[in-house]
């Protein structure tokens, strides 16, 4: 009989706990890119790190849920783009969220195919990498950080005083064919910078390395590419000019549709950190510029503005 009532008392206990502990399946699952620093980094034997699993981890506690990461891998590729590998992330149920994302109108856009491959990710099997994913409609959260292109120098522009992106005549200007800021200088005022500029390959050219060498004075790239080329060389010569080009965009987080509740959750705990400070703090603690959202929330058509000006 006391066996009975010892059992029966251990078995009351585990009932419980198990009433008042998070289930493991409840876990808010966030898909977050696992070379993207500072925002978010995964490299076997090294800690997980960056700006969005902090703030990652600090949304699921307003939510009272445990957080689960879903790293992925993102490489382009012409069946592919960030915004196809995100929804069928979220299409097949492998995240709820995905954090760092772009919040522009076309990306937001339904899509123009039905099914998209998966990008590689971690527990990724063969049948995965070969499947296609039917895709959904996605809906994005609140923005939590402005993310802006910015003007960096090389060791012989150091000290060059830039406020807007024609006082980059007479540099030697370096950029990565087909980026965004290919885009904006090579259409700025026409053309007037073309003949200053030293096109590479994105992915087999070292950008920021041959602006360290001197071979070039100045490029424009996105701010938080920066900040982790500073993190990565402490010692740099490439220095910040402090211009931010003005036309940029807000990260979120993007779910499908359907999760409505849950963007609206995430919204309530994303105004609420934002208000004490906290999403400031996380920049700050994964070595981050941070930059609060602009108006507007979700860029419009960024080319034909970049055309305009």
């Amino acid at each position: 009989m006391r066996g009975r009532r010892l059992a029966w008392s251990v078995a009351a206990v585990l009932s419980m706990m198990a009433s008042v502990a998070p289930a493991a399946d409840d876990a808010l699952k966030i898909c977050l890119d696992e070379d993207r620093p500072p925002l978010s980094v995964h490299h076997r034997g090294k800690p997980d790190a960056g700006f969005d699993l902090l703030l990652g981890k600090a949304v699921a506690e307003r939510l009272g849920r445990p957080l689960a990461i879903q790293w992925f891998e993102s490489k382009l590729d012409e069946d592919s783009s960030p915004q196809l590998e995100a929804n069928a992330l979220l299409s097949d149920g492998r995240c709820s969220l995905v954090g760092g994302y772009a919040l522009t109108q076309d990306s937001l856009v339904v899509p123009g195919m039905k099914t998209a491959r998966l990008p590689d990710f971690a527990g990724a099997t063969g049948d995965d990498r070969r499947r296609r994913v039917p895709l959904g409609v996605l809906a994005p959260s609140q923005p939590y950080i402005y993310s802006p292109m910015t003007v960096v120098l090389g060791p012989k522009a150091r000290g060059r005083k830039i406020g807007d992106i024609g006082d980059l005549a007479g540099l030697r200007l370096v950029i990565e064919s087909g980026s965004l800021g290919d885009a904006i200088l090579m259409t700025f005022d026409k053309g007037r910078l073309i003949d200053n500029i030293t096109h590479l390959v994105p992915g087999r050219d070292d950008l920021l390395g041959a602006l360290q060498r001197g071979d070039h004075d100045a490029t424009l790239i996105d701010l938080a590419r920066f900040d982790a080329h500073r993190a990565a060389h402490p010692d740099t010569a490439v220095t910040a000019s402090g211009y931010y080009y003005p036309i940029g965009a807000n990260r979120g987080y993007v779910g499908l549709a359907s999760e409505g509740a849950l963007i609206e959750a995430v919204n309530k705990a994303l105004t609420e950190l934002a208000a004490e400070g906290k999403i400031a703090e996380f920049g700050k603690q994964a070595g981050l510029t941070y930059l609060p959202p602009r108006e507007p929330a979700i860029l419009g058509d960024v080319w034909t503005r970049i055309i305009q000006r």
